[in-house]
């Protein structure tokens, strides 16, 4: 048991950290500031990017809404023309044939 006992308290025995020790931590630390600094960036350009996106097809959509209705509004002001061309054109229809029959 003596052995088993050395060989334990020798295992568990406080040593000292070698010197380059703070100095891989230290870095490690910075490495990770680092990474986490270029994925937040990544994410802000992303949402950025999505957020723009959402702009431009709102605007899209929008303009699209806005030609649809002028169209719609053409239309009727056509149809409301032909309307009102195809009456005087069977007024005239109704003197022509006034006229043919005297």
């Amino acid at each position: 048991m003596d052995d088993f006992e050395r060989e334990l308290r020798a295992a568990v025995q406080r040593q000292p950290a070698p010197s380059s020790l703070k100095r891989s931590l230290m870095e490690r630390r910075r490495q990770a500031r680092v990474e986490q600094h270029r994925r937040m960036v990544w994410f802000e350009r992303l949402a950025a990017s999505l957020v723009l996106a959402g702009v431009a097809g709102g605007a899209l959509a929008w303009r699209k809404a806005e030609e649809h209705q002028k169209g719609e509004e053409a239309k009727r002001q056509v149809f409301a023309a032909l309307r009102i061309t195809h009456r005087a054109l069977e007024e005239m229809k109704v003197q022509l044939e006034e006229r043919d029959s005297r």
